[in-house]
């Protein structure tokens, strides 16, 4: 028996470890590496997938924060190009990387933390080329959702504002060990060449899109009255809306009126 396969995934750490070998497959198709590629892959776990990356690409970083696998991967991969990091990657500054100007992320994002994972990693989205992740299936709906449908919220708004957002396909959960209890979904996020909200009203688009999806019954009105010039956004925008029902634009186009007092 592998001794590899012998440890037991931990509920804390929110492991699944994929074992599908067409999966995997379909993954690195996915991502298509080249020679001249630089990886960051989060939670490689067992190294399913990081045993088909490490031959093709120029350079592997890993975060991995189980101690236990840390030390196993190690082991399992002794190659130059391969670099392993023990930390937690919420923490892990991936700019910091060597050569870190065209990263392309890859990971099996643990689902308790993948929301705030993915807002940290699209922080650091100026030395990023590109993202594929695995995911609940749910949260891959809410990335891609459209305007006006249900999946539709603050993480579709901000991934889109910063990222072309695509599904690619269905994982089931029998492509695990252990089998989640829902399914999975690979997702690819390529971030704009430039975004579609200016820098200077970034911090302002984040506080108007937090406070309008506060309470998703309400009306923009009721919801942004204590952040906007409501008078002046009105002549704009009508406020009688939802705020499932706002374009990305026309989020830039409230973020302008916040109330700077």
């Amino acid at each position: 028996m592998n001794p590899y396969d012998q440890h037991r995934a931990r509920k804390r750490f929110g492991q699944n470890f994929l074992q599908d070998e067409q999966i995997i497959n379909r993954i690195v198709q996915s991502i298509a590496p080249g020679p001249d590629d630089h990886l960051v892959e989060i939670g490689p776990g067992q190294g399913a997938i990081t045993k088909k990356l490490i031959p093709i690409c120029k350079r592997l970083d890993a975060v991995e924060l189980d101690r236990d696998l840390v030390e196993r991967l190690e082991q399992m991969f002794n190659q130059p190009n391969f670099h392993l990091h023990s930390g937690d990657a919420m923490k892990f500054d991936f700019c910091s990387l060597p050569d870190a100007s065209n990263l392309r992320i890859v990971g099996n994002l643990p689902y308790n933390i993948s929301t705030p994972l993915i807002f940290h990693i699209l922080e650091k989205r100026q030395c990023i080329q590109s993202m594929h992740f695995m995911l609940q299936k749910e949260v891959v709906e809410r990335l891609c959702a459209s305007p006006g449908s249900k999946a539709y919220g603050r993480l579709s708004v901000i991934t889109q504002a910063l990222c072309k957002t695509d599904s690619l396909f269905d994982i089931p959960p029998e492509s695990f060990h252990p089998a989640p209890k829902v399914m999975s979904a690979f997702v690819q996020l390529i971030p704009h060449q430039q975004t579609l909200v200016s820098d200077l009203n970034w911090n302002a688009f984040h506080k108007v899109t937090t406070a309008a999806f506060a309470h998703k019954r309400k009306t923009l009105r009721n919801n942004l009255k204590k952040w906007i010039d409501i008078d002046a956004a009105a002549q704009e925008i009508d406020l009688t809306r939802r705020a499932e029902t706002l374009n990305i634009e026309e989020f830039e186009i409230l973020s302008k009126y916040l109330l700077t007092n």
